[in-house]
């Protein structure tokens, strides 16, 4: 998918509404960002929920890539681990294939705050499922 079509896609959506940007895509990584404002717990700090939104968004983006056009992709597990807060600025993830399978997909992600300081680590196990091909018309094959 060309990244300039995402925003039409998520008009609407969670991603939309969080302030997620989507800036880098492939089967095999994708990167994008939230900014804390917006996305935070009662007490001020980046919510541990934005962080698996944005872990699922990442890693859904990249296994839809790997499902290829006209495949699926659906998140199956998540974890998560979170290890330091934000207040401000903005956060990034990203996401990089683990392995990519016939039918499963797993992807780390790795999400950071503006210096680059480690802010949740999570893994996303992604169901793929792959476009089947059509059969060609009878008589698309001669010789």
């Amino acid at each position: 998918m060309d990244i300039a079509r995402w925003p039409a896609l998520a008009a609407g959506g969670l991603d939309e509404k969080m302030g997620f940007e989507l800036t880098e895509l492939s089967a095999e990584r994708a990167s994008g960002r939230m900014p804390v404002a917006g996305n935070t717990q009662p007490f001020g700090l980046w919510h541990g929920g934005a962080s698996c939104v944005l872990a699922e968004t990442l890693a859904s983006m990249a296994a839809y890539e790997a499902a290829g056009e006209g495949g699926a992709a659906f998140g199956v597990d998540l974890n998560a681990t979170h290890h330091a807060p934000a207040r401000e600025g903005w956060v990034h993830g990203q996401a990089r294939a683990i392995r990519i399978g016939g039918t499963l997909g797993t992807w780390e992600v790795l999400i950071t705050d503006d210096a680059g300081q480690r802010l949740c680590t999570a893994r996303v196990t992604v169901a793929l499922r792959r476009a089947k091909p059509r059969p060609e018309p009878d008589g698309a094959r001669e010789a």
